[in-house]
């Protein structure tokens, strides 16, 4: 039910184009490659900020300790997978400045070393074209509520980061 509320909501937005992204939908309605890094950035950005919300929204609406449920970020995988079933959209948690919850979030590659290394600074996003791709990797918020499994000995309140690294194909020029 939370994975195809989130597949409506981020199809609502407009992420992937004008297209109806729902489950089930034909690998032919994937949004085309971006034509320009411009195109890519303002797809990468949007997409950002409608998972950065839909991850605050459910995890604080939704989410109980208590109640033994899926904490939302492992949701929202779930929704990464779709994204790139159907889309070629690649997406993926990085710690950034807490401990990561899975050894799959630790920087993979030079990219996203640097990325950790920006948004530990307070930079809200870093980015890369190479290859033929854009690579995005922004700052998600984790406020003092995450911070009870990610840093459990903390000594400060304040907010931490995380990452959302996005990977999204150009067209070939």
């Amino acid at each position: 039910m939370i994975r195809r509320a989130a597949l409506i909501f981020l199809s609502l937005t407009g992420v992937v184009g004008p297209l109806a992204m729902v489950v089930g939908a034909p690998p032919d309605r994937a949004a085309p490659a971006a034509r320009s890094v411009e195109e890519a950035r303002g797809r990468a950005q949007l997409l950002h900020e409608a998972i950065h919300a839909a991850l605050q929204v459910v995890h604080h609406e939704y989410y109980r300790e208590d109640q033994g449920l899926t904490i939302p970020a492992v949701t929202l995988r779930r929704v990464f997978g779709e994204l790139a079933n159907r889309h070629k959209v690649e997406l993926r948690w990085l710690a950034v400045n807490a401990q990561a919850m899975n050894v799959e979030h630790k920087p993979r590659d030079d990219f996203e070393k640097q990325a950790v290394e920006a948004l530990a600074k307070g930079q809200p996003d870093y980015e890369q074209v190479a290859d033929g791709m854009y690579r995005f990797a922004g700052a998600i918020t984790l406020s003092s509520e995450c911070l009870k499994c990610h840093l459990p000995n903390r000594t400060s309140t304040k907010d931490r980061a995380a990452g959302l690294v996005i990977a999204l194909p150009l067209a070939a020029p």
